[in-house]
């Protein structure tokens, strides 16, 4: 909620009030209660930013954004290098597994026919 500035045309009387921006502008002076007050143009505050999710390096300089756009592309090689090895390891892995079940799958018959 802003706070307005108002003066009384009457009496000279300057003061500020703390209102809704929907509320109807103050018309009568709290001092000499003539109906002479007006709404002057304040100069307004400063933007107040409430809550965590500010931070001071969100608005970072254009250097600092080229060099991080620089260093995504090393990062992102590195990154695609690392999920090939991991993919050919479980790969490997499988098949490997593969050739144990099979060799399971046989010995498990024989020992049903001696049993």
């Amino acid at each position: 909620m802003p706070t307005y500035e108002y003066e009384c045309d009457a009496c000279g009387h300057a003061f500020e009030q703390f209102q809704s921006i929907t509320a109807a502008p103050i018309k009568k002076c709290p001092i000499c209660k003539k109906s002479r007050v007006r709404r002057l143009i304040g100069r307004g505050a400063g933007i107040i930013f409430k809550g965590s999710g500010f931070y001071q390096t969100d608005y970072r300089s254009d250097g600092y954004a080229k060099s991080a756009a620089a260093e995504k592309p090393a990062a992102k090689s590195d990154a695609a290098a690392k999920s090939q090895s991991t993919s050919e390891s479980k790969s490997e892995s499988k098949s490997e597994t593969k050739k144990d079940a099979g060799s399971a799958a046989a010995a498990k018959p024989a020992s049903k026919a001696a049993g």
